[in-house]
């Protein structure tokens, strides 16, 4: 290594534990299970189709992700994921689901998250971007 450049800190691995819980009560639509993983004062900023929206406390966030993805004819978490970046945890899910609220036939969403764990474990902050309901085609 060069004697000038400074050595690389290294962030914190965030524990998983939390984002485990999440998907498991997204996946189970228990939205009580997904609130168990976030922090009383969470912070959720989200990017949308209709534009930028933000949301504090658990029981509104929670309140929220069952606004979205309960209430469903059909519902199945077809992809889901969750790992540490740099101190982060990096969260994905794609869900496909029929819902009268949409309309006919399924429809697809996806959203990734960054998240921020706190000293016991919860999610203390998330940025989340959404793709919006996308109607599903036929062709793929």
């Amino acid at each position: 290594m060069d004697e000038q450049q400074a050595p690389t800190a290294v962030a914190p691995r965030p524990r998983l534990a939390a984002a485990a819980t999440f998907l498991e009560g997204l996946a189970a639509q228990d939205y009580a299970r997904l609130g168990e993983a976030l922090a009383p004062a969470v912070h959720v900023r989200a990017l949308l189709p209709g534009g930028p929206r933000e949301w504090t406390g658990a029981a509104a966030v929670a309140d929220r992700f069952a606004r979205w993805f309960g209430d469903t004819e059909q519902h199945e978490l077809k992809e889901r994921g969750a790992e540490a970046v740099h101190g982060r945890i990096h969260l994905r899910w794609r869900i496909r689901l029929q819902a009268e609220r949409l309309g006919a036939g399924w429809f697809v969403v996806e959203q990734l998250a960054y998240a921020d764990a706190d000293e016991n474990d919860q999610i203390a902050g998330l940025d989340l971007l959404c793709t919006g309901y996308l109607a599903e085609r036929r062709d793929g």
